[in-house]
């Protein structure tokens, strides 16, 4: 039986990452339309879920988590001080709130609903077609029950993997978070080297993402090492060999290193930024 048969799940703040999570936990059957109910302040928004996945919908946000048993917290960040103090006081010992909101920590979260049964995760732009990559952060205070459920939930939206240390999460924010990022300027590098070779651009396109795409297919099947891959397509004094040394000497290793750490601390302070604005809020009320 799936941890989420009778169970309903609220979406507060229903944009496209929740309408993702709605669209694959209804593909993938774990719930029935009527399990749940999506809040959103437009009403062509609203509207326009309704038709599409025949949910329940409102306008009230306290409305939508009164009833449920998982809340998805699915707004900006600079929302979170207000939709907080709006829902907190409906929410109750045993409902699971999830964030995907970047950069909230469990401290804010938990300070700003006064609730402690809360996972913080991590999704990726994949998501949105059901290949996203989530970590994802329990609080103690959460049950066995409620992690069942948030892993089912955030499979819906492709791989997902659970850690024990909510510091990883801010790291997955700079890998596979941000990592989209840096594939699709890849893309757009090699795509504009093809079109400076003499192709169509249309044609360039595809040749890049068929080639990134089958390219990470045979490295996930094939379960190698991607230094022993790369040595495989590289002959002495051949075409890889001399693209590599042009790469290397490009520091492309060192750039991409940096990259990622410049993702982590901004995700940091994103998330020290976000505490203290919170904690300034609180004491003007």
């Amino acid at each position: 039986m799936s941890p989420l048969s009778e169970r309903t799940i609220a979406t507060v703040g229903s944009g496209v990452m929740a309408e993702s999570m709605i669209a694959g936990l209804l593909g993938g059957r774990l719930v029935e339309a009527g399990q749940i109910v999506a809040s959103h302040p437009r009403r062509e928004r609203r509207e326009q879920l309704e038709s599409e996945y025949g949910i329940r919908v409102t306008a009230s946000n306290v409305q939508a988590v009164e009833g449920a048993d998982v809340v998805l917290l699915a707004i900006k960040p600079q929302m979170l001080a207000r939709v907080g103090r709006e829902i907190g006081p409906h929410l109750r010992h045993g409902q699971l709130v999830i964030s995907i909101i970047a950069g909230a920590t469990t401290t804010a979260l938990t300070g700003t609903l006064g609730h402690p049964q809360v996972v913080r995760s991590m999704p990726n732009t994949p998501a949105q077609i059901g290949k996203g990559m989530t970590v994802w952060y329990a609080t103690p205070e959460t049950t066995a029950d409620q992690r069942a459920q948030a892993s089912a939930i955030l499979r819906a939206l492709g791989h997902e993997i659970e850690v024990d240390d909510e510091k990883f999460v801010a790291m997955a924010t700079a890998v596979s978070g941000t990592g989209p990022t840096y594939v699709f300027l890849v893309m757009e590098a090699l795509i504009d080297a093809a079109v400076h070779l003499g192709f169509p651009r249309h044609v360039a396109h595809d040749l890049v993402v068929e080639t990134l795409e089958g390219s990470a297919a045979f490295a996930r099947s094939s379960g190698t090492h991607p230094a022993v891959l790369r040595n495989m397509v590289t002959s002495p004094g051949g075409t890889s060999a001399a693209a590599l040394h042009e790469l290397e000497s490009g520091r492309l290793r060192t750039v991409l290193s940096e990259a990622v750490w410049a993702a982590f601390r901004r995700t940091v302070e994103l998330g020290e930024q976000l505490e203290s604005s919170l904690a300034a809020d609180d004491a003007g009320h």
